[in-house]
């Protein structure tokens, strides 16, 4: 009997004295220009911990680190996902004057070596935060931007129990306000770095900013040609749209390696900590009781908004959808149909009317964007009616379709139709090129050599 009681003492001594360990933090800001400083917002149950700052692109190259950082535990409140952690600063990061301009990954690491009793053994956790290095003068390293998709990396991240979507967040309680303030959940690695490695392995410096660079800084787009969207850019706010699009009206290009593209209206809130998206439950924003819907954070193509993305991107989710997931076109081919090869976007591609290109990679999918086209003759054609900007020109398509429980909630949707992905170009001041595709670069991580060659096409041309 006494064995037994000294045994579940030791147990409850040892479970009290050992804490999972953890460490988990966040940058206090999304970007920063060289030159400038970055504040890292640390909680972990270790006593101190390493961290080491690295730039991501072609090669992964360590620019700082420092170890044995004391920290400690910090609270995690109730409406954290909204409004943030609120934990005080753990180290400053000095961001140098050399430092190229990109994403930066930022490696938090901690280890002990268990209990004091039993539980022995070395024990290692890490945790990853991010944020943005812009170029202090801007274009003076490339005349092409690539703004990250920053707001869609938060749109998704449930860290604190909720996101914007049913799906992943507590008790299946979709959420109207995420918080930039903790830690993050980015999708850099699934889109954007497949570019940037094929761009900076072939001779095509970029320079980045953050989507909300858009609404808070755009005197920086004078420095550039181009401007680029890759991946999964679905997430936009008003004074974004604003200011791209009256670049573009003075002469800027933009191309959109992207797919389902400023797809929802977000509203920036606290200086850019946070933004409000009310999605399908539009109806319980406070802009709906004003009835000055301009700002309703819904899908940009509702007809309450009256500005369907289609007038940025030439298309819009209404009339595309998904090609190998949520079931639908599960073994259909994902590629694209050539329609008008003689364009200068195919030159040295060989491509001729009616090939296909794309297939070993999958380059069309998951999630894609169509405008409603009408047939001549074999070719088809924007009819404009959802926006699509008069010179529009369909290049190529590809049959998709929205899973029902995704778009039935709008109630001008056609139940059942099927889209196409469409990639096209227009002319309004600028020149506009998209893809129409959240998987363009796969194909340039697989070294597809037909969209190798469109990508440089593009890049040549509206870049230079």
């Amino acid at each position: 009997m006494k064995r037994l009681l000294f045994l579940l003492v030791l147990a409850g001594a040892n479970a009290a004295e050992v804490p999972p360990l953890f460490v988990e933090g966040y940058a206090g800001r999304l970007s920063v220009a060289q030159g400038e400083e970055v504040a890292l917002h640390v909680s972990t149950t270790a006593a101190r911990f390493d961290v080491e700052v690295a730039r991501l692109g072609a090669t992964r190259s360590v620019v700082w680190n420092q170890k044995g950082v004391p920290c400690q535990e910090h609270p995690v409140p109730e409406d954290a996902s909204a409004n943030g952690c609120r934990w005080p600063e753990a180290v400053r990061v000095p961001v140098g004057n050399d430092w190229k301009s990109g994403f930066y990954e930022v490696a938090f690491q901690v280890s002990d070596n268990g209990g004091k009793w039993t539980h022995r053994g070395r024990r290692q956790a890490e945790g990853r935060a991010f944020f943005i290095v812009r170029q202090a003068a801007p274009g003076s390293t490339s005349k092409i931007l690539l703004q990250l998709c920053t707001n869609t990396y938060n749109a998704y991240n449930n860290w604190g129990g909720f996101s914007v979507y049913a799906y992943n967040s507590l008790s299946k309680n979709q959420g109207s306000r995420v918080s930039f303030q903790r830690p993050p959940a980015p999708q850099f690695s699934r889109w954007e770095l497949p570019f940037i490695a094929w761009a900076e392995s072939n001779g095509y410096p970029l320079e980045f900013a953050a989507n909300d660079d858009l609404e808070f800084r755009p005197e920086i787009l004078s420095g550039y040609k181009l401007v680029l969207s890759v991946g999964h850019d679905e997430y936009w706010s008003t004074p974004m749209r604003d200011n791209l699009e009256a670049w573009i009206g003075k002469g800027g290009n933009v191309a959109f390696f992207s797919g389902n593209t400023c797809c929802w209206q977000v509203r920036s809130e606290d200086n850019g900590a946070a933004f409000t998206c009310f999605k399908q439950n539009y109806h319980l924003d406070p802009v709906w009781q004003t009835r000055d819907f301009k700002t309703l954070s819904t899908a940009w193509s509702h007809h309450l908004l009256k500005r369907s993305e289609n007038s940025l991107t030439g298309v819009g989710f209404l009339w595309g959808g998904y090609m190998r997931s949520h079931g639908q076109f599960m073994d259909a081919e994902a590629s694209y149909i050539v329609h008008r090869p003689d364009h200068w976007v195919f030159e040295g591609t060989g491509l001729k009317r009616d090939d296909r290109f794309g297939a070993k990679d999958t380059i069309v999918g998951y999630e894609c964007d169509g405008c409603e086209l009408e047939w001549k003759d074999g070719l088809p054609f924007a009819t404009k009616k959802d926006g699509t900007p008069e010179s529009f020109t369909v290049l190529g398509t590809c049959p998709v379709r929205w899973h029902p429980d995704d778009v039935e909630w709008y109630e001008k949707w056609e139940i059942g139709r099927t889209g196409a992905a469409c990639m096209g170009i227009y002319t309004r001041g600028g020149t506009v090129f998209t893809a129409a595709t959240t998987d363009w670069s796969h194909g340039l991580q697989g070294k597809d050599p037909k969209v190798e060659k469109i990508t440089r096409n593009v890049l040549d041309r509206l870049g230079k």
